[in-house]
């Protein structure tokens, strides 16, 4: 079965984020004023085949852990669907 997980990563609260104060700054710049607080992440987008939902879920959180985030610094969360 072939399943997509859509992977959002971002920064953990305790890190501070220049880039995000920078895309506030930028926003303030230009008089969008409404944002109080921006950070910035990452997403991904997998295929990934499995035999069921349970495997693609431990397929992604393994991606993860030894690749696509920096566990001392960031945090992940993701969606599978199936295709």
């Amino acid at each position: 079965m072939t399943y997509k997980a859509t992977v959002n990563v971002t920064l953990k609260k305790s890190v501070l984020d220049p880039q995000g104060k920078t895309v506030l700054h930028a926003l303030e710049a230009m008089g969008l004023n409404q944002a109080t607080d921006v950070r910035v992440g990452k997403y991904f987008e997998l295929k990934l085949d499995a035999a069921g939902e349970k495997e693609a879920g431990d397929h992604v959180r393994t991606m993860c852990d030894r690749l696509l985030i920096n566990p001392v610094i960031e945090d992940y969360t993701y969606k599978l669907e199936k295709l």
